[in-house]
């Protein structure tokens, strides 16, 4: 997966419903043509192609291919949840430097991180948690969601 810029807070502009429809309908199809997706949403080629440009450059939306881990040799995947003692961000930091983490949030509750990890093999794992999350400084705690079978994934929120 294509590496996200980290999220600020940024004012928002709400998107329009022409807007809503392109995204839609990359979302369904992220190689749909622009002439498809403008005759879809009521726009020209070149209008569509102006539009998620802007998405684009926005950073409402990134245009990515979406592999399958298994597929590409990572056959263990865990949600990390860790306990940090001090500055969250500054853990966060450092985790986002690793790549086996492909899904990191600061969080309230139980756990101050949640970081979802791909591995080659369960020894990869154990590998990125007890020799690399762990020996953070601040790091006082883990906990493994070892992911046996995924059975929904969607990229299709956030325009309804």
């Amino acid at each position: 997966m294509a590496d996200m810029p980290p999220r600020e807070r940024v004012p928002s502009t709400p998107l329009d419903d022409v807007s809503k429809a392109i995204i839609e309908q990359l979302q369904q199809d992220g190689r749909r043509p622009y002439a498809a997706i403008g005759k879809a949403v009521g726009l020209s080629e070149a209008a569509v192609r102006q539009r998620v440009q802007k998405l684009q450059e926005s950073g409402v939306m990134q245009i990515v291919a979406v592999t399958d881990p298994l597929q590409v040799g990572f056959s263990r995947a865990a949600m990390i949840g860790i306990q940090v003692e001090g500055d969250a961000e500054a853990v966060a930091d450092q985790l986002e430097g690793m790549p086996e983490v492909d899904y990191l949030v600061v969080c309230a509750g139980s756990f101050d991180i949640l970081a979802e990890v791909v591995a080659e093999d369960d020894d990869h794992l154990l590998e990125v948690i007890n020799r690399r999350i762990r020996a953070i400084p601040d790091v006082r705690s883990t906990e493994t969601f070892v992911y046996l079978k995924l059975r929904k994934q969607i990229y299709t929120w956030g325009t309804r």
